[in-house]
């Protein structure tokens, strides 16, 4: 399923009745008169009744919004916290229908036994359990009927009303409201496509399967499609329930918690955006469950590194560095901020942290505190940063909850110290130097042939005509010179990495490693002085 907005359902004709619903319900609730200032808004609990009313989009939209603390006052988050994300259950017939046009197949056909009462029931999906006929159990999580012209329609509706409200208030168009649309419309496309949730578990099995103390049940993919997602049965208690029956357990469990959610983020660039207690189950055996994966966020590579560095900085209290950081996490639009007044904010912010005990500091606190530092200057933070700052927020919530006395820092500091630890090993070194060696072997490879095919249509084109033998001394020179700059990159490389293993302290073969390393690049480079030496003196004679 999908809920992008498509040129026939965005149409204002196809919108403009619910469009007009809309306006009547934001009227009734006093919403017209906030287009005159913050000091007009209608009272918290009637901004999270009016979304309850609105339905299913605006209830998710109205989550959305708690997670934007640099848009909204502290009592208005609150209040949108609080909005239930419970429907009535679907009857049985509803539920049937929906799994057998899925899979095209009869209920018995694919389940030996089937259980009418759903385990639970939210506005996207209920989770029914059920049995195979091999004899396991199993969850199937199947989503309601309707969904996609409903959001469809109301996603169209909510993008004219955000154009209707800037054309009347443009001090509004600073908070970028049509992006936040938007990326509110691809959240809600990835939660309502249970594929790709059934590929999120398969990539979070996949990176966290040497964390001995959890599992996480696996996708049964013959019973499974864009709108049913089955999975193994996970016979655990809620994590809070049984922490107030086994309090001597938490610290274990704690430190397994934290270990997934950093070792997700910086190793694989995923991380498990809602891991409340009812997401995290204790088996009977002691292990960790962690359940549904609609919500997931992805960090690509230089937003990971950019995060380590952010992280650095927050810890020592460099405020400049945590800038630069933060800007690189968040480039579009960036030229436009201006950095010295974000600066002085950063720097308060980090003062603020600083004067409190590191144990007590809250990375969610911290991560939110820069997000409204960077609104208020203009930045556009990406959907991915809101969404990791919520998952340290519910994450450390959670963690005060089970063992209000557990050093969650502590936690912390140990699981970044592996993980530097991880990085910097030969293994790590060993793969990164082939991925290097491969893509400079495929750059040498193709440079010469792309290099000639863009200087023949270059000869071709209305600049001039060059003769072939030119075309092709010319490519030869170019490749010569492609190829002493890859040797020269591979030889940077290489003392680089040399010098930081010979200062890391993570074993004595490093520092061998390393001087080899370094004396392999020193060599590099000088052979590229000497053939280039060579090549000069050459052509210096063939002139005279």
């Amino acid at each position: 399923m999908s809920v992008m907005i498509d040129p026939d359902n965005s149409s204002l004709l196809r919108a403009a009745p619910r469009l007009v619903q809309i306006l009547r319900v934001l009227a009734r609730h006093k919403f017209l008169g906030s287009l005159r200032g913050s000091n007009h808004w209608p009272p918290p609990k009637e901004v999270r009744e009016t979304f309850e009313e609105l339905g299913l989009t605006f209830l998710k939209f109205g989550q959305v919004l708690a997670m934007r603390r640099d848009l909204l006052p502290d009592m208005y988050i609150q209040e949108l916290e609080q909005l239930h994300d419970q429907l009535p259950a679907l009857g049985i017939d509803a539920v049937r229908a929906t799994i057998e046009a899925e899979l095209n197949a009869p209920l018995t056909e694919l389940f030996a036994s089937f259980g009418e009462t759903p385990l639970a029931a939210a506005t996207i999906a209920q989770v029914h359990e059920a049995t195979m006929h091999d004899g396991r159990r199993v969850a199937v999580k199947i989503q309601r009927p309707g969904l996609e012209e409903m959001i469809s329609t109301d996603i169209a509706a909510m993008s004219y009303l955000v154009t209707l409200v800037e054309s009347f208030v443009p001090r509004l168009r600073a908070l970028d409201l049509p992006v936040l649309v938007s990326e509110f419309a691809n959240s809600l496309n990835r939660e309502t496509d249970f594929s790709h949730e059934a590929r999120s578990i398969m990539l979070f099995r996949t990176a966290l399967a040497d964390i001995p103390g959890l599992w996480i049940p696996d996708v049964v993919a013959e019973r499974s499609s864009g709108n049913v997602l089955t999975m193994e049965f996970s016979t655990g208690e809620r994590v809070d329930l049984y922490a107030k029956k086994h309090p001597e357990e938490m610290p274990g469990l704690i430190n397994t918690l934290v270990r997934l959610t950093l070792q997700t983020i910086f190793e694989e660039g995923l991380f498990h955006a809602d891991p409340h207690p009812g997401n995290v189950l204790v088996l009977p055996d002691g292990r960790l469950s962690l359940l549904d994966f609609g919500m997931t966020g992805e960090l690509d590579e230089p937003m990971r590194e950019s995060l380590t560095l952010l992280l650095e900085a927050v810890v020592k209290g460099d405020a400049r560095a945590a800038t630069e950081a933060y800007l690189e996490m968040a480039p579009q639009g960036s030229e436009k901020v201006n950095r010295a007044a974000l600066l002085m904010d950063i720097k308060t912010v980090l003062y603020e942290i600083h004067r409190n005990d590191l144990t007590e500091v809250s990375i969610g606190d911290s991560f939110d505190s820069l997000l409204r530092a960077g609104s208020r200057h203009g930045v556009h933070n990406p959907g991915e940063f809101f969404l990791l700052t919520r998952t340290f927020v519910i994450l450390e919530s959670m963690i005060r909850e089970l063992d209000p006395d557990h050093n969650y820092m502590g936690s912390f500091r140990a699981e970044i110290t592996r993980l530097t630890e991880k990085h910097f090993s030969l293994e790590r070194i060993k793969e990164k130097t082939t991925r290097l060696a491969r893509e400079m072997e495929r750059l040498v490879n193709d440079a010469p042939g792309d290099t000639r095919r863009v200087l023949r249509r270059v000869a071709e084109g209305n600049i001039g005509r060059l003769q072939v033998p030119a075309v092709e001394a010319l490519g030869g020179r170019i490749s010569r010179i492609l190829e002493r700059l890859t040797i020269a990159m591979a030889a940077a490389a290489l003392v680089i990495g040399g010098s930081m293993l010979t200062v890391s302290s993570v074993g004595d073969y490093h520092h061998i490693v390393g001087e080899v390393m370094v004396i392999a690049g020193i060599l590099g480079t000088l052979i590229v002085w000497i053939g280039t030496l060579r090549r000069d003196h050459g052509r210096g004679g063939g002139r005279r």
